[in-house]
């Protein structure tokens, strides 16, 4: 027999995870990749099904001076600012994701590895930059 078929025999058999139950959920790790798949399409669906509001909003604010003051003062409300700041990680998020996965159309970065990494990049850069812009929301500086 071949060494690689020795390997295959003496392996751990891998769990095999198909029609996932509840009680299974907690045991199922999803890779990288996977939670960034799933963050682009959530957030995209936040980002269209707020959309109309937002732009409700951007034209009632730039009705009069008052309506933007109205606004304005609207913003300063701790709730609507984590509102605003979820909507903001949506955006940031599915704009670098939807890059990673432009790069991974023109086939860079699709091995397991380069993946992985790409997905952890997306991650970082994505709640890091809403860091700062949340910051800057709730007036740090």
């Amino acid at each position: 027999m071949s060494d690689s078929h020795q390997d295959a025999n003496t392996a751990q058999p891998r769990p095999v995870f198909r029609n996932i139950g509840i009680a299974q959920l907690a045991h199922y790790r999803l890779p990288w990749p996977g939670k960034v798949s799933i963050l682009h399409r959530i957030s995209g669906a936040a980002l269209f099904l707020f959309l109309p509001f937002i732009l409700f909003l951007f034209d009632k604010s730039l009705a009069s001076e008052v309506s933007f003051a109205y606004f304005a003062n609207l913003m300063s409300n701790p709730i609507i600012q984590l509102i605003c700041l979820g909507l903001i990680w949506g955006f940031i998020h599915h704009f670098c994701a939807g890059i990673r996965y432009l790069l991974l159309d023109l086939e860079m970065g699709v091995d397991k590895a380069a993946a992985n990494r790409s997905a952890i990049s997306v991650m970082i850069i994505s709640l890091a930059l809403t860091a700062i812009v949340g910051l800057r929301l709730f007036g740090v500086f």
